[in-house]
């Protein structure tokens, strides 16, 4: 077991130490919330579970009769929280000869930006696995797909058939694509891109494309239509948690309030206590929270290349 002590923190017993550095840096602002959508949860799991809608009515003859339609259930998502945690324990000795703090408020402040941390590369992995083989949704395929399946039958997709680079050409196809989207039964919803979702690599490019009055590497004077149309009303939303530097993302309002989805089961809780038997102090964090997508409308996307 793990235990600092007065040996792993030596120059903290002796005055004369101008600076402690290594464990607190300036933290990127929390990126996380604008991925997904946070709700509470009191269960031990949630549900979201669709539901087929009805399809296009039909013309009644006189004195026909009424064709009745039907609804079913759909695709069930389950979220299921798990628990983060992470702790140190420091002697007895060490936490109390310790002239600067270091071992342990300092290494509080370490936990806590562990802690956060890791939830943003929780969150981003949703995206990270767009297209990873086993991250499956729950009509049992991918995020990202070019077969989601509707539960009344036939497939339907949310990401670019050939893998685009970033380009304003991939922006506007993408948005036609997403304009075109249907619900189960085949009727027309209004779907729009609301943010682009992009790794810091893509930081200028997106910058040149969207932010241009003027279309970017042209001879002519045509306009930005994605600029002049206000095509991402959200903007750009730069992460730095994703991993590929080609992959981007469209976040949409497709799915309603029933995308992006990160329910919390316990917030993040601190505490601290002595062992007993050695006298140890004892510091640790812990959260428990699930995150997952339920409708893949929610999103658009492509690997780049």
């Amino acid at each position: 077991m793990a235990v600092i002590t007065t040996g792993n923190f030596a120059k903290a017993l002796w005055p004369g130490v101008n600076a402690w550095y290594g464990d607190s840096y300036a933290e990127h602002k929390v990126q996380y919330t604008g991925l997904v959508d946070s709700e509470s949860s009191e269960r031990a799991y949630e549900e979201d579970v669709g539901v087929s809608g009805f399809g296009l009515a039909v013309i009644k003859t006189q004195g026909g009769p009424i064709q009745y339609d039907t609804e079913q259930q759909g695709f069930t998502t389950r979220y299921t929280p798990t628990v983060f945690a992470k702790g140190f324990m420091v002697t007895r000795e060490a936490f109390d000869d310790d002239l600067y703090g270091v071992v342990g408020k300092r290494k509080a402040k370490g936990l806590a930006f562990a802690m956060r941390q890791t939830k943003e590369i929780v969150v981003a992995n949703v995206y990270n696995r767009h297209q990873t083989a086993g991250f499956t949704g729950g009509d049992g395929v991918v995020l990202s797909s070019t077969a989601h399946v509707n539960v009344a039958g036939g497939t339907w997709s949310n990401r670019s058939s050939t893998n685009a680079a970033l380009s304003e050409a991939a922006l506007e196809q993408a948005v036609i694509d997403v304009g075109d989207w249907n619900d189960d039964r085949g009727l027309k919803i209004a779907a729009q891109a609301q943010k682009l979702i992009i790794p810091t690599e893509l930081e200028f490019e997106a910058n040149r494309i969207l932010k241009s009055q003027y279309r970017v590497g042209t001879a002519e004077n045509d306009i930005n239509a994605l600029n002049m149309l206000n095509k991402f009303p959200q903007g750009i939303s730069i992460n730095n948690y994703l991993t590929s530097s080609t992959a981007w993302f469209l976040r949409t309002n497709g799915a309603g309030s029933n995308g992006f989805k990160l329910f919390q089961r316990w917030d993040m809780k601190f505490d601290m206590d002595n062992d007993f038997d050695t006298f140890n102090a004892k510091f640790l964090a812990v959260e428990r929270y699930s995150v997952g997508w339920t409708d893949p409308r929610c999103l658009y996307s492509s690997a780049g290349a």
